[in-house]
Formats: C-alpha cells, sequence, structure tokens
C-alpha cells in the first residue's frame, strides 16, 4: 500500500475542505483569550504569555512523537458519506440524515493495534466531521471543527488515519452542532487479539431517542425552542455557529445553520422525574426511543440458541435520554465500562448515561424475551426481542421486572486489576464548575460558555485531577477526549460518567497524549449551549 507522511496527509486533508485560513493557524490556533484551571505553576491566566502559541498543537510534533511511540500497526481501510437518508423506523418512515442509508451506521470493526483509515465525504447541506468517542487517537485526528480540524464542507471528503491503542467498545459521531441528534452515528468495535472473554455470539446493541423529521421536528428546531421557550439566549452562536464563515463558507445555502425551526409540535419536557438521576431526566419530550434503529411497536430481533453464552455491547448514542437497561428472565454480568475490563459484578439491570458503553456476557434461557431501555424519567422505552424458541413477542408496553431489580452504575464496579490507575498524588487540579439553568439554557462550564480560544493549562507527564462541581438542577454526563479517567476508590476506567446535580466528583488521569482537548458535557443541547471546555498540553 502506498504510505504519506503524517505532513502531507494533513496538507492533503486541509486541501480537500477547502478553507481560506492561512495553513500556521488551520488547526486550534484561534488567537489569545482568558484561561482557568492553573495550580500556579504556570503563567498567570490571560497573561500576554499566555498565548496559542504556548500549546501543542494537534498536528505538532509532540503529537506525531506520540503516535510513532503507538508503532501503528496493519491500515485497515474504511469509506463512509454522510449523506440525507430516507429511514424506516418500523412503520414509520422519517428523513434524516445519515451515514449511508443505514441506521445505526454500519459497525466498523478493527484490532487493537491496526491502523484505521477512513475517508468521509460530505453530502450534506452544512459542514461536518466525525469524533471517534472514547478513542485516545492523535489529537488531530479527533473531529473537533476549529480546534482539531478544519469542518469538512460540503461536498468535500477528509482522511481520517491513526493507530488504535485499546480494544472496546466505542462509537462515532458528528462534533458539529446537534447533527448527533439525526442518524449520523455508528459503532467501532476494537477487537482485542488477546481476547480473554470465551462466548458463542455477540451483538451490538445501540440505544437513541429519536425527534428528526418526526412531524416536522428537527433537532435544530428543538435546540432553538429550548432556548427560545426556557427564556432562551437569543443570539447564542452554539458550539460551532462561526465554524462555516471562518472557513469561507459564507454563501452556501443552510452551512451555516441550522435547518428550519419552525413547525412541529412543541418537544419541550415538562413533569419528568427520576431519583436515579437527581431530579429532571432530561429536556426533550422524544417521541421515539429506538433499539438499533427500531421502534418497540417493530422491534429488532436477536436470534440465539438456548444455553448460547451471549457477549453484549451496549452504547448509548442518545443527546438527552438516560436509559435504564435489563434483559426479561436474565441476568447480566457486566465485564467492560466503556471500553475498559472491570471485576465482573451481576446485575439485573444498567444505567447508561449519553456517550457510555457497557459490556456484559448472558447466558440465553429458551424462549422470547424483551430487551428492554427504559427512558429514564421519561415514560417511555425502546425494546427489542431475543428469540431462542417458538412463541409470541411481547407487547411493545411489556417492562421485564428485573428494570426494578438490582442496577449497576459505574460508580458501583471497580477496574479490573490490569488497567487500574497506579496511587499517585496528582500533580494538577482542574476546577471545572457546571452551571447554567433549564430556565435560561445558559449552560456552560466555569460560567463561561464554550469558545475555542478558552484553554486550561496542562503539561505532559502530569497526573491530573478533574475536580467537576455540578452546580446545576440538572444531571450532566461528562465526557472528555482523547484520555480515560478513572473513578475514584478503585473505580472503572471510563471516558464518560453521570455527575448528578448539587453533586461533585474527581476523577484523575494520566497526561500521556498531548494536544487540545475537549471536555463537555454529552447531553448535545447542553454542550451545543455552550457546556464545553478545552484542556490544552503546554509546550515544553
Amino acid at each position: 500500500m502506498r504510505t504519506h507522511s503524517r505532513r502531507a496527509l494533513l496538507g492533503a486533508g486541509i486541501a480537500v475542505v477547502g478553507s481560506g485560513l492561512p495553513a500556521a493557524r488551520a488547526l486550534g490556533a484561534f488567537g489569545p483569550g482568558p484561561h482557568s484551571g492553573t495550580d500556579g505553576s504556570d503563567p498567570a491566566p490571560g497573561s500576554p504569555r499566555d498565548t496559542p502559541d504556548d500549546y501543542v498543537s494537534p498536528d505538532g510534533p509532540e503529537v506525531a512523537e506520540t503516535e510513532r511511540k503507538r508503532n501503528p500497526g496493519p491500515v485497515r481501510e474504511f469509506t463512509m458519506t454522510a449523506t440525507p437518508a430516507r429511514i424506516d423506523l418500523g412503520g414509520r418512515t422519517v428523513d434524516t440524515w445519515a451515514y449511508g442509508d443505514e441506521l445505526p451506521g454500519r459497525t466498523l470493526r478493527a484490532t487493537a493495534g491496526e491502523t484505521l483509515a477512513l475517508t468521509l465525504a460530505n453530502h450534506l447541506p452544512q459542514s461536518t466531521s466525525v469524533h471517534w468517542h472514547g478513542l485516545a487517537l492523535r489529537n488531530d485526528m479527533d473531529g473537533v471543527p476549529t480546534l482539531t480540524q478544519r469542518p469538512i464542507m460540503p461536498g468535500a471528503s477528509f482522511p481520517y488515519r491513526f493507530a488504535i491503542p485499546h480494544p472496546g467498545t466505542y462509537w462515532l459521531h458528528p462534533h458539529s452542532r446537534v447533527q448527533q441528534d439525526r442518524g449520523l452515528y455508528a459503532p467501532l468495535i476494537v477487537d482485542d487479539p488477546k481476547e480473554p472473554l470465551s462466548y458463542d455470539t455477540e451483538w451490538v446493541v445501540v440505544f437513541d431517542d429519536w425527534v428528526d423529521g418526526v412531524d416536522g421536528s428537527t433537532p435544530d428546531g428543538v435546540l432553538a425552542e429550548l432556548n427560545r421557550g426556557m427564556g432562551g439566549m437569543s443570539g447564542h452562536g452554539g458550539m460551532h455557529g462561526d465554524e462555516d464563515r471562518a472557513a469561507g463558507d459564507q454563501g452556501a445555502p443552510a452551512a451555516d445553520g441550522a435547518a428550519p425551526v419552525a413547525g412541529g409540535p412543541s418537544r419541550i419536557l415538562t413533569g419528568s422525574h427520576s431519583a436515579l438521576l437527581g431530579g429532571d431526566a432530561g429536556d426533550v419530550d422524544y417521541p421515539y426511543h429506538l433499539i438499533n434503529g427500531r421502534i418497540a411497536e417493530d422491534p429488532h430481533s436477536f436470534r440465539a440458541k438456548p444455553g448460547d453464552r451471549i457477549r453484549i455491547r451496549f452504547l448509548n448514542a442518545g443527546a438527552d435520554t438516560a436509559y435504564r437497561v435489563a434483559l426479561g428472565g436474565h441476568m447480566m454480568t457486566v465485564t467492560h465500562a466503556d471500553g475498559f475490563p472491570v471485576e465482573h459484578a451481576e446485575t439485573e439491570a444498567l444505567l447508561l448515561g449519553m456517550g457510555e458503553r457497557y459490556d456484559v456476557l448472558v447466558t440465553a434461557k429458551d424462549g422470547v424475551f424483551p430487551l428492554t431501555a427504559l427512558a429514564e424519567g421519561k415514560k417511555h422505552a425502546a425494546q427489542a426481542v431475543l428469540r431462542t424458541g417458538s412463541g409470541r413477542a411481547p407487547g411493545a408496553s411489556v417492562r421485564p421486572k428485573e428494570l426494578d431489580g438490582k442496577l449497576l452504575s459505574a460508580y458501583r464496579l471497580r477496574a479490573a486489576e490490569s488497567v487500574r490507575a497506579v496511587a499517585r498524588r496528582p500533580d494538577r487540579t482542574v476546577e471545572l464548575n457546571l452551571t447554567g439553568s433549564m430556565q435560561k439554557f445558559d449552560w456552560a462550564i466555569n460560567g463561561r460558555q464554550y469558545t475555542p480560544s478558552h484553554r486550561n493549562p496542562i503539561r505532559a507527564g502530569e497526573r491530573v485531577r478533574l475536580a467537576i462541581r455540578n452546580h446545576t438542577r440538572m444531571w450532566h454526563p461528562v465526557h472528555i477526549h482523547g484520555h480515560h479517567f478513572a473513578l475514584p476508590n478503585g473505580g472503572p476506567r471510563k471516558d464518560s460518567a453521570i455527575v448528578l446535580p448539587g453533586r461533585s466528583l474527581d476523577v484523575e488521569f494520566d497526561a500521556d497524549n498531548p494536544g487540545l482537548w475537549m471536555v463537555h458535557c454529552h447531553n448535545v443541547y447542553h454542550s451545543e449551549s455552550g457546556m464545553m471546555t478545552v484542556l490544552g498540553y503546554r509546550k515544553g
């Protein structure tokens, strides 16, 4: 296979997306801005010396050297197209955006140690990108427009290429506006070349909350209604509101925007409550909840033989919904959280926030059983069916008793010894105060809405503690890019964790992957409204 240098590949990618920005300012260098979260060892936040040039660039030599040390292996090649699509959800057909004509997008599969090479063609009316959720990959492939790459403009394509260091259950989705709440997501399974588990078959099970194309609704319209209907923030540009103008796309229809916001019924959720989530369950009243792209009335059917040992990879691709998950008549043994192994633990039910993944083992019984994902606090559910024999499929309204049985979340799990964090005093603490309200919909971190130029400085080699304090009355699933933090007291290694209202969470990670990395709420409406920030590696 013909090979290219990293610099040549980056240059080719920039040429393809067709931007007018100077090359030296293509990735992450967007001017000085105030900073927070240091431990006093760096220049004072906002000082004249605290400029983008003090930070590792996403395509800098530090990033290239870290990638070289990963010793990228054989190349696994894929192509994918982001395009408008007409999708059958199971008796209800909607117009949406998807990867190809599938929902979810086809599962990508590779082996740890390989190199993944995927070319994304953008046939959408907006710019887009691909974020590789959960992967500790090279920074210039992380897929955050205006921070780690230029936006992929309509009609253009972009070549993603990076080493895959860790096995596990991951996924990919855009990091542009509220595009993730359409059909733009797909699982990524990274196999372990030394797989320790033994099982007969495997399922990838993707949960999603769905509103796009239903009675005139779009995610852009939902966000506009949330901002307007809750006292909102007129004129707020959102997470990437200026990216297309910055990339020279001022004249393209809808490239800056957002689809029409009028039309369709109100989607603001009122009266939801969940004790598990500490109060309000979410902001959006979704008409449908899906498992592998199907509604409960026409469910996806999984087949196995009685006695089969099944590995199930659960993935919550929802935008605003936590799911309480159970397989009727069965116990589940949790083996992995967010891709990393945990001490095996039996449970009847699991709670998954947005972006979280869990792997479980199940021994199939004889019959027909509901696999139910209850939209926590929202009174609706997604459902699929396990069929190992003859019999009638359970109705859409069936709620297996296991949903109210023993329930596990990440905080009740322990990391497997092989991946448990070594005890070490943190070198730096970064304070992340989650702020904002549902009334104003002014979600932010440390009272500041996201801007690419604002960085929280860290240095390579440090043990970093994220001190997350939720000052809001809403729960938030907090996600870190490019790293995996350890939950306290020997807890699992994860990249996403639920932080309940009024609660605090201290997590730690080793700063071993240089670049500019986002930390944000994985409720797409909260992040798009500003609840995001950047961890920036300083040079030297």
